[in-house]
């Protein structure tokens, strides 16, 4: 079941709500159906991201003395 945004045209609260097909969610404040779904972005946690090593000045191995440093170039 997908996570859904919406704000309430009743009372403008707004909320997340788990939506199956079938269901008609309804405002949690006020009980109003009268609901303006809105659009989600996704997050993405720092921590799932892979960590890429420091790029340096030859923009290869991050050698802090600079190009050919490394014996790369």
């Amino acid at each position: 079941m997908p996570i859904f945004e919406y704000v309430c045209r009743g009372c403008d609260h707004r909320f997340e709500k788990l939506v199956s097909a079938s269901s008609e969610p309804e405002c949690p404040t006020c009980r109003s159906r009268d609901l303006a779904r809105q659009l989600s972005v996704f997050a993405v946690n720092a921590k799932s991201a892979p960590e890429r090593p420091a790029v340096g000045p030859c923009g290869t191995c991050g050698d802090p003395r600079g190009p050919g440093s490394c014996s790369r170039n």
